[in-house]
């Protein structure tokens, strides 16, 4: 078989992430992960992403149906949704940085207190306990108590139940006990690196060793397994080497398959879409620099507050910030070559913002 061009890596990215819609669990299963960001503008990442591969999706179906599907919020390479059956993988998870004996202390009484309750909202934790304020990640405060629930979620001694207009809901839970002879750490690891890839591929290598790297996330525990793995998926992993990259993906996919052709569609995506998330594979694909600009100073963003990459046929041509006003949707857009001219595209656009308007409208 001959190697792909970058035409075809292009083609092929594509194709294998934007599958025919299907329903909300296959579609979470086929991607194997869906990152979670709270800013809504116009909606949730996590749904702006499932809203081209959901048949009939509205913003705000993953959080109402989150209770009745076989889903968690969890830690992978970041933070988001993925099928239950991904945490054997990852817990019990041991997170890098063990609690001093205070606040091991405290997170055990909330435990006991969740446990008691059956499930809690951080403000009930609040007012119990009365943990007051820490110094965040960000320089700025955060609420102690919200801090502890977090803590025991990553380390899997609460899961997320449910959401409530966002914040939320935590009940107790007990994971399986891993096996941890080398052997099932090493299988952990091999089938950690394989989901991932399978949801970013096509990767280029320093892609895929940043990948893995990001995996310290969600299995901190499983460090040196997983870079054991890497060396083995690296030798295991089809690939091919263009304009200097060296690209990686599935041993039993064909890049260069004609049914990867394109559809006429234009998308807009999230900036969190697994065709977009990597900033790297986005430049060496479509030639041209994205950036998310929701946490840059407004005076310096060149693309705006939170601008939608927009997708026709196989190429990522421009981006577009979107506001769904009261007057109706508003979409600001921007290009990084020239508009495309022809009324197959101004169509297709058409589609794209009122299916955007219809995904706005919720149920």
């Amino acid at each position: 078989m001959a190697d792909p061009t970058l035409d075809d890596l292009r083609r092929y990215a594509v194709a294998r992430t934007l599958f025919p819609p299907t329903t909300l669990l296959r579609a979470i299963r086929r991607l194997g992960f869906v990152q979670a960001d709270p800013i809504r503008a116009p909606a949730r990442a996590q749904d702006l992403t499932l809203r081209h591969r959901v048949k009939d999706y509205r913003a705000g179906d993953l959080e109402s149906r989150y209770t009745k599907l076989a889903i968690e919020e969890d830690c992978l390479v970041n933070y988001g949704f993925l099928p239950r059956e991904h945490l054997a993988l990852m817990h019990p998870r041991q997170a890098r940085r063990a609690w001093d004996a205070a606040t091991r202390r405290q997170a055990e009484d909330v435990l006991a207190f969740v446990r008691e309750r059956g499930r809690v909202h951080p403000r009930e934790v609040e007012q119990h306990f009365a943990h007051g304020s820490v110094k965040n990640y960000w320089g700025g405060s955060s609420n102690a108590s919200t801090r502890l629930l977090d803590g025991l979620h990553y380390r899997g001694l609460l899961r997320v139940a449910l959401r409530q207009s966002g914040t939320r809901l935590y009940e107790t839970v007990a994971h399986i006990p891993a096996d941890d002879s080398a052997a099932a750490r090493a299988q952990r690891a091999a089938a950690l690196i394989e989901l991932v890839v399978r949801k970013y591929a096509p990767l280029p290598a320093a892609s895929l060793t940043y990948l893995v790297r990001l995996l310290g996330y969600g299995a901190p525990h499983l460090a040196t397994q997983t870079q054991a793995a890497l060396k083995l998926a690296r030798e295991e992993l089809a690939n091919c080497r263009i304009d200097g990259s060296t690209w990686y993906w599935p041993a039993d996919e064909n890049p260069a398959s004609r049914k990867h052709a394109p559809d006429t569609a234009v998308r807009l995506l999230a900036p969190f879409d697994p065709l977009v998330w990597d900033r790297r594979r986005f430049a060496l694909l479509w030639g041209w620099t994205y950036k998310f600009e929701a946490y840059t100073p407004a005076p310096k963003r060149q693309f705006g507050y939170y601008a939608l990459p927009l997708l026709w046929h196989e190429r990522v041509i421009g981006w577009a910030n979107v506001t769904n006003a009261v007057g109706g949707l508003q979409a600001n857009f921007g290009y990084a070559d020239a508009k495309p001219r022809d009324a197959a595209f101004r169509a297709a656009l058409d589609d794209e913002l009122q299916g955007m308007t219809q995904f706005l409208a919720g149920r």
